[in-house]
């Protein structure tokens, strides 16, 4: 049952029933609406701040890990980013000074890729900067790998020509001559044997009974195999490639012919004395580019440092050569 409410009129002196205006009554509405709704907003503005749902709570757990893995995939990276620098090091400042190979630049090996600092620590990072910070890294990481494969293979290249280098260099004497006794005659200027005056010689002569076997001293393909009578008389020149070639004079017969390929220590043809020639010998020269050099410093594959001493002393002897 509702309360009547009586109030006492000091100008009637009587009381009276206390009737509340409407609009009184419509502003206690109000003003008890507003207070429940500000009351409200404040509560929801402490949970949100205060209190996380469960998804909250799913999502920074699920970030936390992913930190967390960050972390040591960023410590992986930077490893194998160290051991990458260490082997391009290596390549610049081992292989290629091996090879005599100008170092690749770093502006190649990194084209197209920036060199960025970090400029946000991993707790302030968001999924996606942690995404692409990984994926950026990486990419990066693969860059420089494939300019390294591409350097290796390079690198392999120039073993497989410097292994043919080798092969094409005279690095043996063209006759045996296990006691170093067949030196006859130097490289430089000797008394010609027909008309007694002195002139450059351009080889050595190895002095050895006729049908002695004359090797070819390096790879190569054999560019003249002919007759020559005021001259070498049967000879073979044999093209090495890389600007060397060999001169075998005096043959009393060849073996082989023009065009053909031949190996170190094959033998090409035989000792005599054709041609201009005062006993039988075989004349040998070593020219680069087109310039007779003295083969003397070529005979390093089949002799002991002692017997090679002993060799130059032998063809350093002024005499008369043989042709």
């Amino acid at each position: 049952m509702k309360k009547i409410k009586y109030f006492y009129n000091t100008h009637t002196l009587r009381y009276e029933k206390l009737v509340t205006p409407l609009r009184v009554k419509l502003l206690r509405v109000f003003a008890f609406l507003a207070t429940v709704v500000v009351s409200a907003a404040i509560i929801v503005a402490i949970a949100f701040k205060y209190i996380q749902s469960p998804k909250e709570k799913l999502l920074q757990q699920q970030n936390e890990d992913m930190r967390e893995d960050y972390a040591v995939l960023s410590q992986q990276l930077q490893q194998l980013q160290q051991q990458m620098a260490e082997l391009e090091n290596r390549d610049n400042n081992v292989y290629r000074a091996i090879f005599e190979a100008q170092p690749i630049p770093d502006s190649a090996r990194l084209k197209a890729i920036e060199k960025t600092k970090e400029v946000k620590l991993v707790q302030s990072m968001s999924e996606d900067a942690l995404v692409k910070s990984i994926t950026g890294q990486v990419n990066t990481l693969a860059k420089r790998i494939a300019y390294q494969q591409k350097s290796y293979d390079d690198i392999s290249d120039m073993v497989k020509n410097k292994e043919q280098l080798l092969a094409a260099i005279p690095a043996i004497q063209p006759v045996s001559n296990k006691n170093l006794t067949r030196i006859a005659s130097g490289f430089g200027y000797r008394i010609d044997p027909v008309y007694k005056v002195t002139k450059l010689h351009a080889g050595l002569d190895f002095a050895a009974p006729v049908g002695t076997p004359i090797y070819a001293t390096a790879n190569g393909t054999v560019k003249e195999a002919s007759f020559n009578e005021g001259g070498y008389g049967n000879h073979v020149v044999i093209n090495h490639g890389y600007g060397y070639e060999t001169l075998y004079g005096h043959m009393v017969r060849i073996k082989v012919r023009a065009g053909k390929k031949v190996k170190r220590g094959e033998v090409i043809g035989w000792v005599g004395s054709t041609g201009k020639s005062t006993g039988p010998h075989c004349h040998y020269e070593v020219h680069k580019y087109g310039t007779p050099v003295d083969p003397v410093y070529f005979f390093y594959n089949d002799l002991t440092p002692e017997q090679y001493d002993r060799l130059l002393k032998l063809a350093s002897a002024s005499n008369q050569s043989f042709d």
